[in-house]
């Protein structure tokens, strides 16, 4: 089996950053204001989950709670004995060029015993927020990395995907057009080309992917080149690099690409997306 989040995660990382270990009581608010999610694990306690006037959800027993984006919500918990969380702000590089963050739903929440593949990764996640060992920041963020993995392995092999990106992997001929695509962006990848590696036709090949996907292989194509270009040009690389890295003959096309999807020219994109850190 091909890997599915190989060329994903080495082109966009995932970074966690644990910030709550013990009790969380009364109150408590994270207002989305900051360019990343959440993974919250409830360990033991009950907890209301309210988006903004709206309670979301009832958490009765130990459960996984995830926000890929920046979300305003709150906790309510007993005042006195509180519930005990581990949390981690979540950053999928590359922003809304991740397709895998567009790929993710706005929130996700499941009881603990639906990740039976975790039950050894989460004991020691919780042991390890539990002790006061010598570089336990950075072990609860890499052991969080690694739940958020084991995550999406069991998104894309859930028994009714999302439309999206996360439905055309879960499909065992798309994912490998998909993963095709991912892997070497400087191909000059054709329908045909693309049809014959998943081992269908072209118009089975294309109506499939529509289906499971939402757009066409050429329109998933340009967003996963022209997602790459954003990243390398904040990266520094040159125009002339980046467009044959990317599978563009010239910084002419790729200009002309890169305007069509995000009506600016690279260099103008940089720019403002430059001005708008500061």
């Amino acid at each position: 089996m091909v890997d599915r989040l190989a060329a994903l995660l080495g082109h966009f990382s995932i970074s966690a950053q644990t910030f709550q270990t013990g009790p969380l009581c009364g109150i408590n608010t994270l207002d989305g204001s900051k360019p990343y999610g959440q993974l919250h694990l409830l360990r033991r306690g009950k907890a209301e989950v309210w988006h903004g006037h709206t309670k979301a959800h009832d958490l009765e027993e130990p459960s996984l709670l995830f926000y890929p984006r920046p979300t305003p919500h709150s906790f309510v918990t007993d005042r006195e004995h509180g519930a005990d969380f581990v949390c981690a702000h979540i950053l999928f590089e590359g922003g809304s060029a991740n397709p895998l963050l567009n790929a993710l739903p706005d929130c996700l929440c499941m009881p603990l015993t639906q990740l039976p593949d975790s039950v050894a990764l989460l004991s020691l996640l919780f042991a390890e927020a539990e002790a006061n060992n010598c570089g336990r920041q950075t072990v609860l963020d890499r052991l969080f990395e690694v739940i958020l993995i084991q995550l999406l392995r069991g998104l894309m092999e859930s028994d009714s995907p999302q439309l999206g990106l996360l439905a055309g992997l879960a499909h065992t001929q798309l994912r490998r057009a998909i993963v095709a695509m991912h892997e070497k962006p400087e191909e000059d990848w054709s329908v045909e080309r693309l049809a014959k590696i998943a081992g269908m036709s072209r118009s089975v090949f294309s109506n499939q992917f529509r289906d499971a996907v939402g757009d066409t292989p050429a329109n998933y194509l340009q967003r996963w080149r022209i997602g790459l270009v954003q990243k390398w040009l904040k990266n520094g690389q040159p125009l002339r690099l980046i467009a044959e890295e990317a599978g563009y003959g010239s910084e002419a096309a790729l200009s002309r690409a890169f305007k069509s999807q995000c009506g600016l020219s690279p260099m103008q994109w940089l720019k403002e997306s430059q001005a708008a850190k500061h």
